[in-house]
């Protein structure tokens, strides 16, 4: 039974005649009438490593999609670079670009009538931004991201060479009196040799793999580095893929290849899963709540927690850790972890991917334990670093000589070896926050899993790294960040700098830092973030004064302010009767981020905007 094409409605009959007319003028010719229109989301710009080199990109998949006959047409959306908009007011407009992001892929396709879309993402909020339009919109969909960027090597003024540099290395190094301006110098020109998104399991690469793990990309997506030329191929496939899955749909009937029959309660849970096993960044917590939400799967923050508690961390990269992404590459990339994942049961089966009917097919081939897995695929997880400085895609075909099959001390590690025997991440409760906090456990030194300390109070980002760099804050307190949530920022900025000034002064193992804003995959130590209720909705964080005693105990999943609920209670009183939750700081908001703020809900919805108050306001169904 043959499915009408989305496109159909302009490709016919007199009244889109006109339609037609534009589609020639933009190079489609009669004979492509019939075929399936295939977006292709590019999110190519200059400002950003991760997409500087996607225009490349966006030629080799239109011409792939052309040559496996559908009809190719490249649009554009933004990236921002969380590391170039890091530590000033540019940092508010990052998480809200996700849902600008959302929008315009929604907006293009729908205008324009696509059959299919190719997404090609790759940094922090444009992949989940991506992935919400694609659940929401529901056609053929296949991910492709444009690939991680090779680990630097610093060679210091003295001779001393640093290996597997990154991103993290020279924001340390920033804040590190000890170190000169000639040292600091040579981490800037080394940490980020190649294009691709940020070297390490940051939020970029979290995000690809979790992509990949849902059943939305093809095996290597999150690993594959985007020097490689094995990342070309995956380009070249992931075109063809969109194509043939167009076909299926419209010319089978079949909707298994649509992104809603994919990405399932159970698909979810796996891609969650995967990520607490590898330590994922925090911020996967908020895009994985936000793209379920798109999905309409009822798949919340009490899933995660319950994950979080059955699963060891198996896979421990930088920051976290000493692998990079090339190293889990050679382990076998994220088929790797789910392999391990599967063997342990730890998995649900009953799912497919774009490419595979079934989990078990996928691992059957991909896995690099198995012995059915592929030539092919072996060779694949070969892929390694070219070392070859240059912001261009596929320089090199450089190959390990070997894979990384030791489960035991290796990149990855099976369940009866864990790196960690708790999960990755971990959500906290407690009458700090109630409605749950989040702490990435594979950056935490196991000597600080439990904590007990006075709180230092500052309301921005910017209070908090005054605090850090003029030694206010010492060992043993707790920094309490408040008013940096999705409504109080707006924006929910990330605190990677903060972070990593607490490790440039030495004082990472000896400090805790409580934000209801959010962390960057880069961030390390006792970081805890997304403290829900947040304070400018008038969560208990906005209640706790310098002095108060803050515990936290990750074994027992717990964070908590040594204050009854009389003492909290008159607090609350004496604070609504003065000037309510509102931050002491100076700061300009935009009318653009009054919006955002306007509708967000908060970290434990995925910092969406709030469907119901949107339908109430609108007064549409």
């Amino acid at each position: 039974m043959l499915m009408e094409m989305r496109s159909a409605k302009i490709m016919n009959g007199r009244m889109f005649a006109g339609a037609r007319a534009l589609y020639r003028a933009a190079g489609v010719d009669s004979k492509d009438f019939g075929k399936p229109i295939v977006a292709i989301a590019n999110s190519f710009d200059e400002f950003v490593p991760g997409h500087v080199h996607l225009n490349k990109v966006g030629r080799l998949v239109s011409e792939a999609v052309k040559k496996a006959g559908g009809i190719p047409r490249e649009f554009n959306t933004m990236a921002v670079d969380d590391g170039i908009a890091m530590g000033h007011t540019g940092m508010l407009y990052s998480l809200p670009s996700r849902e600008i992001i959302a929008d315009t892929v929604e907006y293009q396709v729908n205008a324009h009538c696509a059959d299919a879309l190719i997404c090609i993402s790759n940094c922090d909020k444009i992949t989940p931004g991506m992935l919400m339009a694609a659940l929401r919109l529901n056609i053929p969909t296949v991910f492709v991201s444009g690939g991680p960027m090779e680990a630097g090597t610093t060679v210091l003024p003295d001779g001393t060479v640093k290996e597997n540099t990154d991103l993290i290395d020279v924001m340390y190094a920033s804040a590190d009196d000890s170190m000169s301006d000639d040292d600091l110098l040579a981490f800037e020109r080394t940490v980020c040799p190649t294009c691709g998104s940020c070297a390490g399991m940051f939020t970029a690469n979290s995000m690809n793999c979790l992509t990949e793990a849902i059943g939305l990309a093809l095996p290597g997506n999150g690993t594959v580095l985007a020097s490689h030329g094995y990342r070309k191929q995956l380009f070249e496939r992931a075109a063809q893929q969109v194509v043939k899955i167009a076909n299926q749909y419209y010319q089978h009937d079949d909707e298994s290849v649509l992104p809603r029959s994919i990405a399932t309660k159970h698909a979810f849970e796996n891609a969650m899963t995967m990520d607490v096993a590898m330590g994922g960044s925090t911020n996967t917590v908020l895009h994985i709540l936000a793209m379920a939400q798109s999905a309409d799967v009822d798949f919340t923050l009490n899933d995660i927690e319950r994950i979080s508690h059955t699963v060891p961390c198996i896979c421990k990269a930088s920051p976290s850790g000493e692998w990079e992404i090339s190293d889990v590459h050679r382990a076998g990339g994220i088929t790797g972890i789910l392999g391990e994942l599967d063997r342990a049961g730890k998995l649900h089966r009953d799912v497919h991917s774009i490419d595979y009917p079934s989990l078990e097919a996928k691992l059957d081939e991909w896995d690099i334990m198995r012995d059915s897995c592929t030539e092919y695929a072996k060779d694949f997880y070969r892929a390694a670093p070219g070392h070859i400085v240059s912001p261009e895609p596929w320089t090199h075909e450089t190959k390990f000589d070997s894979l990384d099959t030791d489960r035991v001390n290796g990149a990855i590690h099976d369940i009866d070896h864990p790196a960690v025997t708790e999960g990755g991440l971990a959500v906290l409760r407690g009458n700090l926050a109630p409605d749950g906090a989040v702490v990435k456990t594979a950056g935490v030194p196991k000597e600080i899993w439990k904590f007990r300390g006075p709180a230092l109070v500052v309301e921005s980002q910017e209070q908090a790294v005054e605090v850090i760099l003029n030694d206010t804050l010492k060992p043993g307190q707790a920094l309490i960040i408040r008013y940096e949530g999705p409504k109080g920022g707006p924006g929910m900025q990330e605190m990677l700098y903060p972070t990593s000034f607490v490790k440039g002064k030495g004082i990472g193992k000896d400090v805790a830092l409580i934000t209801d804003g959010r962390y960057s995959g880069g961030s390390s130590g006792l970081s805890i973030g997304h403290v829900a209720p947040e304070a400018a909705s008038g969560g208990n964080i906005a209640l706790v004064e310098n002095g108060d005693i803050i515990t936290i105990d990750i074994p027992n999943r717990t964070i908590n302010v040594e204050l009854t609920d009389e003492e909290l209670a008159e607090r609350r009183a004496k604070l609504e009767a003065g000037d309510g939750y509102v931050a002491h700081r100076d700061r300009k908001v935009s009318q653009a981020l009054k919006a955002f703020a306007a509708f967000a809900r908060s970290a434990d919805k995925g910092a969406t905007r709030d469907p119901e108050l949107i339908d109430r306001l609108s007064g549409l169904a």
